[in-house]
């Protein structure tokens, strides 16, 4: 067990001979500012935000770990093709972790930090995989007393994306959605947001025993994606919804475009004769995930009134600016053991992160899988 005084950190690194790293290194607990505080990280959820710098770039099949406790190190092969990518990484260990959650163990000497010493907060950040954090006080999300670290672990890229999602569509002036990959926890999250708010959620999912989670959940329209019938369902589920903006997670393949197709002709149900630019509706996909890494293929069959765009959370924030922001973080607050509960199967430490059979599950992005780390453990 680590002094109070040091902290390990989880580090992703590219050797210049073909490999990525993990390792762990060990570092003095820091001394805050005015107006920051320590915080001692208990749950920290492996997102797929986070695996774009903790593992991506890695074949896992090639994964190898040595060593043990402080001296951990996981080793895999560079995936082909990644090489040019991540050169400007080569010899730099990059920290990753972009939330999580813990008790605030030192505080700077303002009023706002004092006030959160010894409690526990959520933290959004860049490096919670680690046993220590320094963070200014406006990376940190006060909790409702009694929240406990692994409820509050989740609170940040989840229920704002899925928040955004809402906000994104009101503001656009749509009127219900479209979602992919939504039996993710994300997904789960939007569909509550959905029903409490009375906004119509069209959910695509790939498997039968997806349909019914989400179904058994209240989501009235869920379509699986590998169905025969699923362009057709889908059109009808459009019709019936005016969904004409899509968040899809999958990025790569041909999905996106399918909505879009099934889109426009529901757009031009009641059309007799379409013009050659197809309906005057619009269409908006938003691309925020890579879960399909394979080129995205767009068949242009749905006239010329539409919008693919990517969409990220940070972006939004600052776009929506820090009023909003804050009213949203507080209805995450008040909901995170209900709306925003997140659900994990498998809690692991800094060390059992590095370990090879570990590293090969999480990297599978699999829905109903999700890691989250302890660093106290």
């Amino acid at each position: 067990m680590q002094s109070p005084d040091t902290g390990l950190n989880l580090r992703s690194l590219v050797t210049d001979d073909g490999h990525l790293q993990l390792i762990l290194k060990e570092a003095p607990v820091p001394e805050p500012g005015d107006d920051e505080v320590v915080v001692r990280i208990e749950a920290t959820p492996i997102n797929p935000s986070d695996q774009a710098t903790l593992i991506f770039p890695a074949d896992v099949t090639t994964g190898k770990t040595s060593g043990s406790g402080a001296d951990t190190v996981y080793s895999a092969k560079l995936k082909a093709g990644v090489e040019s990518r991540v050169k400007p990484r080569i010899g730099k260990p990059l920290p990753a972790g972009n939330e999580g959650a813990g008790t605030v163990v030192k505080a700077g000497s303002s009023k706002a930090a004092q006030a959160l010493l010894g409690k526990t907060v959520a933290v959004m950040d860049g490096a919670l995989y680690c046993q220590y954090r320094k963070v200014n006080v406006m990376q940190c999300m006060p909790l409702n007393e009694g929240t406990t670290a692994r409820e509050a672990a989740s609170s940040f890229v989840n229920p704002l994306t899925a928040l955004g999602f809402v906000e994104t569509m009101r503001a656009e002036g749509f009127k219900a959605i479209v979602h992919t990959a939504a039996a993710s926890n994300l997904g789960q999250m939007l569909n509550r947001i959905c029903l409490n708010d009375g906004i119509d959620l069209v959910n695509i999912v790939r498997k039968p025993e997806q349909v019914e989670l989400l179904k058994s959940q209240g989501a009235k329209y869920v379509l699986n994606s590998s169905d025969d019938n699923f362009m057709r369902d889908l059109t009808a589920a459009i019709e019936a919804t005016e969904a004409y903006v899509a968040f899809d997670a999958t990025g790569g393949g041909d999905l996106g475009s399918r909505i879009l197709t099934c889109m426009e002709k529901a757009a031009l149900k009641d059309t007799e004769l379409p013009g050659p630019y197809g309906s005057n509706i619009f269409k908006q996909l938003y691309i925020y995930g890579s879960l399909d890494m394979s080129p995205t293929v767009i068949n242009r069959n749905f006239g010329f009134s539409w919008g693919i765009n990517a969409w990220l959370l940070t972006p939004f924030i600052q776009k929506v600016g820090p009023e909003k922001t804050q009213e949203l973080q507080k209805r995450v607050a008040n909901e995170l053991t209900t709306t925003f509960a997140s659900h994990y199967s498998d809690e692991i430490s800094l060390t059992d992160a590095l370990q090879a059979d570990i590293v090969a599950e999480y990297s599978k992005q699999a829905t109903g899988k999700k890691f989250l780390i302890n660093p106290s453990l």
